[in-house]
């Protein structure tokens, strides 16, 4: 089933209900999502190429209810959805571009000057843009097209997005998710977090990623129940939202742990605050312990923790209804219904309850494979079929997972991953610099702080902040190092490789608050 159908079959009879309320008091009726995928899909099937590999529409958008319409008639023609932070510079665009290879690229109208000679480059088909307040070519198109479009029929395994994930080292790989992964894991969840009918969803996430548009949007979409629409994460508006009292009254809120610390940081957060609210999710990065209890101090809600990744959508979570089980603070929760979770050392063989090993998963949620990449996609998966993720972790007598490390020093930073071999490659080529290593470090606002270990050439002495500066005319924000400091050499093992868990220990308090 194509998964636009899937998600429309749950919305209410009458579509003249508020699907989405914005934080500038903006009112899109189900019938507005409805009519708006439909005009922007014949924009897109007007678009589409005379091949027999299915389209790929990238957006490099803010977030806007009509970038979430853009998805929804991705879906709706049968296309394949790509979204991309609109952060990326032009070097990072272009290698999405040059390896997803989109018919349509969508984009800001103050990135044109730039992704104009990138599109052409790449032999784009089409080339729009789109806006955060409404404008753009690509709405001019749309508004001369038919409010009525039939679905494309998809099957279950047909792509439906991809999006792009990475190691440490090599290239960013892209994980192709069909309509059954997304479909399978957005009805698990809606049953397993008790998804109601008066339910209304606070969204302040990005949609550039999964936690955003593919966990929030889906529930909300897949569940018929509105969502008040935050253009980005502020926590007094938040509070707002949580305090309201008209309708669509909010009951669930889901974030990343340094909203979280930002909801904790504001006086206005209390029990009275929060009193409509029914379930608080949190998850792209481990939430402090510190800070979960905090937020039950303060409000009387344990926030409910869970683990996914954008290979395989959601795979743990702590339960939701007292009758399933507790809500175990630094524990993701047992394996969602539908998934196996199994956890194996070196040699695959499956470790005791408590012993620490590497966490494989597998059911309908797991993506199809890397996009162009069928030696990676080889790699990840076990010879019986069960997906690596790369994560280190122990599962405890109750089935509950405990996530102890990441493999291969990966950074989660506000709840975007940062990927330190991209990082170091770039430091490396700055004047004066020998060579460097990148790591993450316990921060009190974005649970890892990029901290990057520079070695310099000759006695060279450098600047940390003009070295920022040069940065982060780079590469996005949230991957420039927050700190850099100047060594002489870097520890390492006797194979010769960068100890960098000695790096962590010596440096690990230099975020810590004064």
């Amino acid at each position: 089933m194509n998964l636009y159908t899937a998600l429309r079959a749950a919305w209410p009879a009458t579509l003249d209900e508020t699907a989405i309320l914005t934080d500038e008091g903006l009112h899109y009726t189900w019938r507005d999502l409805e009519r708006g995928a439909a005009m922007l899909a014949h924009v897109l099937e007007r678009s589409r190429r005379a091949s027999k590999t299915p389209m790929v529409v990238a957006a490099h958008v803010d977030k806007s209810v009509e970038a979430l319409m853009l998805y929804l008639a991705t879906l709706r023609a049968g296309a394949v959805f790509l979204p991309l932070n609109p952060a990326y510079r032009a070097a990072e665009l272009d290698y999405f571009v040059q390896d997803a290879q989109p018919t349509v690229l969508v984009c800001r109208s103050q990135d044109l000057d730039w992704v104009t000679p990138l599109a052409a480059h790449r032999r784009v088909g089409h080339l729009f843009t789109l806006n955060d307040d409404r404008s753009g070519s690509l709405l001019v198109h749309a508004a001369q097209q038919p409010d009525e479009h039939e679905p494309a029929v998809c099957g279950s395994d047909e792509l439906a997005a991809i999006l792009y994930t990475s190691g440490t080292t090599g290239r960013s790989k892209g994980a192709m998710l069909t309509h059954g992964n997304l479909l399978s894991n957005a009805r698990t969840l809606l049953r397993h977090w008790d998804w109601r009918q008066d339910d209304c969803l606070i969204h302040a996430l990005p949609i550039f990623h999964i936690h955003g548009l593919f966990v929030a949007c889906h529930c909300a979409l897949l569940s018929g129940t509105p969502m008040r629409w935050l253009a980005r994460f502020d926590a007094p508006s938040v509070l707002a939202h949580m305090h309201a009292h008209d309708a669509p009254q909010a009951t669930v809120f889901m974030g990343v742990p340094t909203m979280y610390g930002r909801l904790l940081a504001d006086e206005a957060l209390h029990a009275r605050t929060v009193a409509h609210m029914r379930l608080f999710v949190s998850g792209s990065a481990p939430l402090l312990p510190a800070a979960s209890e905090a937020f039950t101090q303060r409000t009387g809600h344990t926030i409910l923790e869970r683990y996914g990744m954008s290979e395989t959508g959601m795979l743990c979570s702590n339960p939701c209804r007292p009758v399933d089980g507790r809500r175990l603070i630094g524990s993701v929760g047992p394996a969602l219904p539908g998934v196996q979770v199994r956890i194996v050392d070196d040699a695959g063989q499956a470790c005791p309850l408590e012993g620490v090993g590497h966490v494989e998963v597998r059911g309908p949620n797991v993506f199809r494979g890397y996009l162009r990449m069928p030696d990676k996609t080889a790699e990840a998966f076990t010879a019986d079929g069960w997906f690596r993720t790369g994560d280190v972790g122990r599962l405890d007598a109750e089935g509950y997972v405990h996530l102890v490390g990441r493999a291969k020093d990966l950074v989660i930073s506000g709840g975007f991953n940062v990927y330190p071999a991209e990082i170091e490659s770039l430091i490396d080529k700055l004047p004066g610099v020998l060579e460097s290593a990148v790591i993450g470090l316990p921060h009190p606002d974005f649970g890892e702080g990029v901290v990057g270990i520079v070695v310099t050439r000759g006695g060279v002495e450098l600047d940390e902040v003009d070295m920022i500066a040069q940065l982060k005319a780079l590469i996005a924000g949230y991957k420039v190092p927050k700190r850099l400091f100047f060594v002489d050499d870097l520890p390492r093992n006797a194979m010769g490789k960068v100890q960098k868990n000695v790096l962590r220990e010596r440096h690990q308090h230099c975020f810590d608050k004064a």
